[in-house]
């Protein structure tokens, strides 16, 4: 039995179809069992980190577990009780989801926040994987609605770029961990096989689509605006403009052959992911 953590997000359903797809017993873990949509044969049960029973009674059983933790300073005790309630249930194989950049003293606030989880699962005396992947290409889906009614992109990052990574390839990854003790101890950094700055990631679109596919800079303060406005803490907007400005100044120019080293081919491009997901830009 592998449990997967946040199994309904981009990475843990992926993840959850891939294991299923190998016929592994999985167990789906959200918050929301009803609105879950999985692959037939795959065990969905109701988890919620702040109720550490239900943790518990997820992780009852299984061998191996993938953890998604939530982002921000709010949620840095609830990662290390999630491994702590995965350990204490028996689970003897942790594979961490956090980030690229953490523990870079550059990065500021943000790039703490997966530390504690971090270090939790390296002293859960269990076997353990962590992986670091950089900015995702589905990140740009969030553009959709302004490509469809051609306005310009959202650019806070400058000319920098950031080694794209499509998550399909990170969820292969994190497989792979869950599978095999072969991967115990690794920290594994996880980019696509370039560095793409916004603009970069604007023209592939642009080239798919037949038209063009204009980007505007977004003020920090104008940025910091948005997500207090949309409920988002100070501290938690303050970190995520720290990060973003470790990426303009090019801290995040990273492509590394981890996946390859993993996986045994090359990481999928940008280009790859925008053929594959193209619709979206276009309903």
């Amino acid at each position: 039995m592998i449990v997967i953590t946040g199994a309904t997000g981009t990475i843990g359903s992926e993840v959850v179809r891939l294991l299923a797809e190998r016929g592994v017993k999985v167990r789906a873990v959200t918050r929301d069992p009803e609105g879950a949509r999985v692959p037939a044969g795959v065990e969905v049960v109701r988890g919620d980190y702040a109720d550490t029973p239900s943790m518990a009674a997820a992780f009852d059983g299984a061998e191996a577990a993938f953890l998604i933790g939530q982002l921000g300073p709010e949620y840095v005790e609830l990662d290390r009780a999630l491994v702590a309630t995965a350990r204490t249930a028996g689970v003897r194989r942790l594979v961490k989801l956090s980030a690229i950049g953490t523990g870079e003293p550059g990065v500021g606030r943000v790039g703490t926040w997966h530390l504690p989880g971090e270090q939790a699962v390296r002293d859960s005396g269990v076997a353990w994987t962590i992986l670091r992947p950089s900015s995702f290409a589905s990140n740009t889906l969030s553009w959709a609605a302004m490509v469809g009614a051609g306005q310009p992109v959202p650019n806070m990052t400058g000319t920098a770029g950031q080694g794209v990574i499509d998550p399909r390839d990170v969820a292969e990854v994190a497989v792979a961990a869950l599978l095999s003790d072969a991967h115990s101890g690794q920290v594994y950094t996880l980019t696509g096989p370039e560095v793409l700055s916004t603009h970069d990631q604007a023209a592939v679109l642009a080239a798919a689509l037949g038209h063009g596919v204009d980007v505007t800079d977004v003020p920090e303060a104008q940025a910091r605006e948005f997500m207090l406005g949309a409920g988002l803490s100070e501290e938690f907007a303050d970190g995520a403009l720290a990060g973003q400005a470790y990426v303009r100044a090019g801290g995040n120019e990273i492509v590394t052959g981890d996946l390859e080293r993993v996986l045994g081919r090359a990481p999928r491009t940008y280009a790859d992911w925008v053929r594959d997901h193209v619709a979206a830009f276009t309903a």
